[in-house]
């Protein structure tokens, strides 16, 4: 059994002064595999001060000095890079091969973005020609609580991090108690870099302890939260009464548009898509809506090829998918099956129960529903796990009516050869992104949504911007060179 029960605080590992043993469960095995603590309100207000301690000073150290850090932290974590993988694979049951490449290649991949977003950013800049004298000014807010989820851990620790080092914010990190071993390294790899005491610190704890308290503390400047749109909803709400800025990346109902037209490998690529990372990613293409004239050929093709995907356990090698996070998320993903089934979507492949064979572990079988209508529970949650479900449309406008027609807004996916029509589709979905014909978008372009699926963009310019606050100034000496 791992033991770590230790917080990151003030450039040090130090041990917790209100901490409450809690054990770490290996969702294939169902047994634990590591025990942490989680905080309580002595432990978060430490870590705040550490942070607001130390950020006069970071705000002041000279961005390429920041940017340089950053820089050997990519070091150190590519030499790290198996021990990442493992420990993500270990806690969230990530199929090792996909915690090697996509989960911790997608830590690496943001670090490396912010590296080339950090060296172009202009904190300083003219208002324009016709006010030679006015300069607009970037500054960081100031101590930045970071909550991240356990379904894509250091793709969102990195999003949020390498964003607040190149803006200059100090950090207070509360990573999801389901997976916190993978911060517990992260935190290793900045000690290592040599990021100045107090400006990144960790602190364990469940949302409704250290997660409130973070929300609601008096010396945080922003909350940047990833997660579900209920806990979302929350810290907006204790977040209020200190009027700190929230940044909210939630849930997602992705709508995956094809057409009579589409390549032929859009059919598979949607739902492998879709089961990736066992359903479990805010932007997967859950809703596979059909143009009525190709619409069954669809059915049974993706029939079929949810048929094909394996399931297995997380440390064998190999393209299948691993086990659900937790029992209630488990639970949660049977529910939603058997009420596809009781409300009459056409079962095509899977169904409820563990796949044939396994009798522990939290395994569900690729599951596909054909003939789902607007307003069936499949077709408006978020289930969170390998489902997918089918809908037929008529037309264009029909797509785009239904497409529409939900809480969320985060991603939404067009297949069509018609160059006019993708275009035209991607300015009339109302998400925050829109990926076309199996085009996955560049490094650094921004992520996040609309509607339920939160506020503010991560990634890029556009995630370092959500870090600052930008200072107008009048009277500027446009001859001073500096």
């Amino acid at each position: 059994m791992i033991e770590k029960r230790q917080f990151y605080i003030d450039g040090a590992w130090v041990e917790p002064v209100a901490g409450t043993a809690c054990e770490v469960t290996n969702p294939a095995t169902e047994e634990p595999c590591a025990t942490i603590s989680l905080g309580g309100q002595a432990d978060t207000d430490a870590a705040v001060a550490a942070a607001r301690r130390a950020f006069p000073g970071w705000m002041a150290t000279p961005p390429e000095e920041r940017i340089a850090l950053l820089e050997k932290l990519l070091t150190i974590y590519k030499a790290r890079w198996e021990e990442m993988a493992q420990a993500i694979s270990l806690e969230m049951g990530a199929p090792i091969d996909l915690a090697r490449k996509a989960q911790t290649g997608a830590g690496y991949g943001h670090l490396k973005d912010f590296v080339r977003t950090g060296k172009a950013f202009a904190f300083e800049r003219p208002l324009g020609d016709h006010a030679p004298n006015d300069r607009i000014i970037y500054e960081p807010i100031g101590v930045a609580a970071m909550i991240t989820p356990w379904n894509w851990p250091m793709n969102q620790i990195t999003l949020k991090f390498g964003a607040a080092v190149v803006a200059g914010c100090t950090m207070v990190l509360k990573p999801s108690e389901e997976a916190p071993l993978n911060a517990m390294l992260f935190a290793e790899m900045v000690h290592e870099a040599g990021f100045p005491p107090g400006v990144f610190n960790l602190v364990n704890g469940d949302g409704a302890g250290v997660g409130t308290q973070l929300s609601g503390h008096p010396e945080v400047d922003i909350v940047s939260f990833t997660g579900s749109t209920r806990a979302g909803v929350q810290i907006s709400k204790t977040a209020a009464d200190t009027l700190k800025k929230v940044h909210l990346e939630l849930g997602g109902k992705g709508a995956n548009l094809i057409f009579a037209d589409a390549d032929a490998g859009a059919v598979e690529r949607g739902v492998l898509d879709m089961m990736q990372n066992t359903g479990q990613s805010c932007n997967a293409p859950s809703r596979m809506m059909v143009e009525r004239s190709v619409y069954e050929r669809t059915v049974e093709a993706a029939a079929e090829i949810a048929g094909r995907v394996a399931v297995g356990p997380p440390a064998e090698a190999g393209d299948h998918i691993g086990p659900l996070i937790n029992a209630r998320q488990f639970d949660k993903v049977q529910d939603l099956i058997q009420a596809g089934i009781d409300e009459g979507a056409r079962l095509v492949a899977g169904g409820p129960g563990r796949p044939e064979g396994m009798n522990r572990g939290y395994f569900a079988r690729p599951t596909v529903f054909a003939d789902v209508a607007p307003g069936m529970r499949i077709e408006r949650e978020e289930i969170f796990g390998p489902v997918l479900s089918i809908i037929p449309f008529e037309d264009e406008a029909e797509a785009v009516r239904i497409a529409n027609d939900t809480d969320y807004g985060l991603t939404n996916f067009v297949q069509t050869a018609d160059p006019e029509r993708a275009n035209r589709l991607a300015r009339q979905l109302r998400s925050g992104m829109v990926e076309m014909n199996g085009h996955g978008g560049g490094g650094g372009r921004p992520f996040g949504g609309m509607k339920r699926s939160g506020q503010g963009r991560e990634g890029g310019v556009w995630g370092v911007e959500d870090f600052m606050e930008v200072k107008a100034v009048s009277g500027w000496d446009a001859a001073d060179p500096s």
